[in-house]
């Protein structure tokens, strides 16, 4: 019974490492970036700090 109850705590801690990479993947792809953007269009160049 023991050995039931590691490989359970073992899937549920996996699980909650795997929630956590991919919330903080989905935080890193949404984010902003820092610095300068630049944008060239039909209207020419625009730069943009951020």
């Amino acid at each position: 019974m023991p050995t039931n109850r590691n490989v359970l705590y073992l899937i549920v801690g996996a699980l909650c490492v795997a929630v956590v990479g991919l919330g903080y993947k989905v935080y890193q792809d949404n984010k902003e970036p820092k610095g300068v953007q630049l944008n060239i269009g039909p209207s020419g160049i625009s730069v943009e700090k951020k």
